[in-house]
């Protein structure tokens, strides 16, 4: 059995990585294939302008494509048309996975008043990429109504060190010095797409993938100074509304048994700091 990781950059790598250590058969599909680990049969396509080619005993589908760029434009290829030509080449092929499971992000919620987010809460994403990101999540259940949808915080880690970079500048943005902000670390997003499609029962059509500490960016900011020895970064609030101000809940991932290696920003940071793990292309 085959599993298919469609946009098989930094995280589906890590991902895809996980499985081969597990046993299994990983096609990672990227624009540029040669620049994956030699434990992944890597396939050269495009998914915003062609088809894939699907191995016929895919049992699972994974889609972990990201942008690259806020351009609508680029998003909407990237998410939407994307996702269909996957889903097209699917059905093209005859292929039903057992298991089919897209990322998105916590950024569809337009909550900005600091309360308590979970699966129930209706998703109103704002205009532009958080509409475009609702609107594939849409034409996934529409195609495959059992899809796992996994709704993602921000994503730091390896090679994701911009708050690092601030501090180390003098100089660090924030939205509004009290607006909460939720997080995970590559490695417990890519551990927790391995939970989700591995585990034997099956799994819920929704989960919100954040650790267990929703903070402030500026205290972050802060903790970051304070492991580097630095002096705590001039804080410029730029106003934006982007990300809102909201409370993620990670209660239904953990009631399926799923244990974060870093369940705060505390344990991810410093790992990050100590050049623990790999950053992959």
């Amino acid at each position: 059995m085959t599993v298919l990781i469609a946009g098989c950059g930094d995280l589906g790598t890590e991902v895809g990585l996980r499985l081969s250590a597990l046993g299994q058969q990983v096609v990672g599909l990227r624009r540029n294939a040669g620049v994956l680990p030699a434990a992944l049969n890597g396939q050269s396509v495009d998914l915003s302008r062609e088809r894939p080619d699907v191995p016929p005993d895919t049992d699972v589908v994974i889609v972990t494509v990201a942008a690259g760029n806020p351009d609508p434009a680029i998003y909407r290829a990237a998410y939407v048309t994307g996702l269909a030509n996957l889903l097209d080449a699917l059905d093209a092929a005859r292929v039903t996975p057992r298991r089919f499971l897209m990322v998105s992000s916590t950024a569809v919620y337009d909550v900005d008043d600091g309360s308590t987010v979970d699966e129930d809460t209706p998703a109103h994403p704002g205009p532009g990429t958080d509409s475009i990101l609702a609107e594939a999540e849409q034409l996934l259940r529409s195609r495959i109504p059992s899809a796992v949808v996994l709704r993602l915080g921000g994503i730091y880690g390896p090679g994701r060190e911009r708050l690092i970079d601030q501090v180390r500048s003098g100089r660090a943005s924030v939205a509004e010095r009290g607006r909460l902000s939720n997080r995970i670390h590559r490695d417990d997003a890519a551990a927790m797409i391995v939970h989700l499609v591995c585990r034997a029962k099956g799994p819920d059509r929704l989960y919100l993938g954040v650790d267990s500490t929703p903070v402030p960016v500026v205290e972050v900011l802060t903790f970051l100074a304070g492991e580097l020895g630095l002096p705590v970064p001039e804080i410029i609030e730029t106003g934006s509304k982007r990300g809102g101000d909201k409370r993620v809940s990670n209660r239904r991932i953990l009631e399926t048994g799923f244990s974060f290696a870093y369940p705060s920003y505390r344990e991810g940071y410093r790992a990050v700091l100590a050049g623990q793990g790999v950053r992959h292309p």
